[in-house]
């Protein structure tokens, strides 16, 4: 390696090579291998990931972080409200003592803990010891950050055997304003989508309904940003600076809202008192926990897998109600519903308003506008257009 070219195992796939890192002109990278051995999909996943949490940094001034998985969020977040206990124990970081800067990862990787499994890491300000210490125990690949106290480059270190790949970026790189893409031979270039989220965005109230508290402001910015770096078509929802579902990579809109909903809503039921107190074996560890739980909560769990509930609960539970659940869920309020594109139909406001949703971000200008500004006047939600479509590809 040298600071012009990082030479990478392989590319997308191991009968992809070679493959390498390098930049036009032969100049110098921006970025740094502080440990271990980056792949080609880990350097697309740190700087897509790095974009993201270097906006949401610049646009809240709060520390942030993102679980990247694939090329997509799986959570991001901002260290803006401080984790509640039933939060910290959910996200599985009661024991520790918390910086804010790991009050967000924790935030980030927590909210969707199965997708995250294995996930990539970016980071905005300069790692510490407490946001060390949690990526240290976490099933993970990397972590990209401008700068890493030497504390914290000594645990992430010793990860994965000495294996875990530590990225530094250098904070000030900015790319060029063009975008050069090779596709099955044919270059490809546009602009580079360098608009930030600005007041002026958010300002194109067009419901009944006209409150928009800082907090779903501060909510908007987050899901515009996430949305910004989420492969198409994508919604997310977003509360408490955090997103809480993402909903990425599908052909339909509707089915973005469903599976953001459904992530949401299984962030939500975690939180349940019973799910809390569910009976696990104290050697279950916490990827097991995770997956029995998303078990535990579906209507459709099988019965081979409630047969393999014995390895992990030390004796079986009973489910909760679908009417319990429901309950639970209609707790849930003051949610931000972001979209990258406008919606067409009004379906996926109706969805949105079984999981909380009460101020709706879409870039508008679909021919049925109309119709969904009424569904949103059903709902007694605030809908604003931005005018800005956030597709990534």
């Amino acid at each position: 390696m040298t600071e012009k070219e990082i030479t990478l195992r392989y590319g997308m796939n191991p009968q992809q090579t070679p493959a390498r890192v390098t930049m036009k002109e032969g100049r110098a990278l921006p970025v740094t291998v502080l440990n271990g051995a980056p792949g080609y999909i880990n350097f697309l996943d740190a700087l897509n990931s790095w974009q993201l949490v270097k906006e949401l940094k610049a646009a809240l001034d709060l520390p942030a972080a993102a679980s990247f998985k694939h090329v997509s969020p799986s959570g991001a977040a901002v260290a803006a409200v401080p984790l509640t206990e039933t939060l910290k124990k959910i996200y599985f970081v009661d024991d520790l003592e918390l910086s804010p800067l790991a009050e967000a990862y924790a935030r980030a990787r927590g909210v969707d803990r199965m997708s995250s499994f294995g996930d990539w890491v970016a980071l905005s300000d300069r790692v510490d010891a407490s946001a060390a210490r949690i990526l240290a125990r976490e099933v993970s690949d990397g972590v990209i950050a401008p700068e890493y106290d030497e504390e914290a480059l000594k645990i992430l270190s010793r990860k994965k055997g000495g294996k875990y790949t530590v990225l530094q970026m250098d904070p000030t790189y900015e790319p060029d304003s063009q975008e050069v893409r090779d596709v099955f031979g044919l270059i490809l270039e546009q602009g580079r989508h360098a608009q930030l989220v600005a007041p002026e965005n958010l300002t194109n109230i067009v419901t009944t309904r006209r409150d928009l508290p800082e907090t779903a402001v501060r909510d908007m910015i987050v899901a515009w940003i996430s949305l910004k770096y989420t492969q198409s078509n994508s919604v997310c929802y977003a509360v408490d600076g955090q997103v809480i579902g993402v909903g990425a990579g599908q052909q339909s809109r509707i089915h973005c809202a469903r599976l953001a909903g459904q992530k949401a809503d299984l962030w939500r039921l975690r939180q349940h008192p019973v799910v809390l107190g569910l009976p696990f074996k104290p050697d279950a560890g916490r990827p097991e926990r995770d997956n029995a739980i998303d078990q535990y909560l579906r209507d459709d769990v099988t019965e081979p897998e409630k047969a393999g509930w014995k390895e992990v609960f030390s004796e079986i539970p009973e489910q909760l109600t679908k009417a319990e659940k429901r309950a639970w869920l209609d707790q849930l309020d003051e949610v931000v519903l972001g979209s990258d594109a406008f919606f067409p139909f009004r379906d996926s406001i109706d969805r949105a308003a079984m999981t909380g949703v009460k101020y709706v971000l879409q870039p508008g200008g679909s021919n049925r506008d109309d119709i969904v500004i009424q569904a949103c006047n059903e709902y007694g939600m605030t809908m604003v257009f931005s005018g800005v479509r956030l597709f990534h590809h």
